[in-house]
């Protein structure tokens, strides 16, 4: 019974893994289908370059994806990890939200060229999530702010507080 959680995350991953594939297969499909084949006249070079770009955003998420979900297993052939929880948010979760818009924009690129402007949320969000981070390191502004009295003196008072030391009281045995 020792590593069962190890091994029912495995077979998670696998599952999880499987499906993603089927989606980005499906809507492959679905796209050469209906845009290359039903509205054939209208199908030109741009749509190809989206095809082509589609399949580069399909591509990278998905193997980082199977690369976090690899199991990893020990020299004698034990399985050690069932390999990251694809459940969890973080990298994660931002590798799957890049993998489901690109499925919604292909698959909403047959009905007008128009919603490849919805790719435009990807680099919008990575660089909303970069000021944050930037915005972290840069100095805030509250330094050379007034203080009150009633701050000021519990300031003083936690400064006085601080270079007091700290008397020890040895143990007596």
């Amino acid at each position: 019974m020792a590593n069962q959680g190890a091994k029912k995350r495995k077979e998670e991953n696998a599952r999880h893994m499987k499906n993603l594939l089927r989606v980005i297969i499906f809507c492959n499909v679905v796209y050469l289908l209906v845009r290359a084949g039903i509205f054939h006249s209208t199908f030109k070079w741009k749509h190809w370059l989206g095809l082509v770009l589609t399949s580069v955003a399909y591509f990278f998420p998905y193997k980082q994806l199977e690369g976090m979900a690899k199991p990893a297993y020990a020299d004698d052939g034990d399985l050690l990890d069932g390999g990251f929880d694809m459940s969890t948010g973080g990298v994660c979760g931002y590798l799957h939200d890049v993998i489901y818009i690109t499925c919604f924009v292909q698959l909403a690129s047959i009905i007008s060229d128009k919603f490849w402007y919805i790719y435009l949320v990807i680099p919008a969000f990575a660089g909303y999530q970069l000021f944050g981070l930037v915005k972290g390191f840069l100095p805030q502004g509250s330094e050379g702010a007034e203080e009150d009295e009633k701050t000021r003196k519990k300031r003083e008072k936690m400064e006085k507080k601080a270079s007091r030391g700290k008397f020890v009281k040895p143990r007596n045995r």
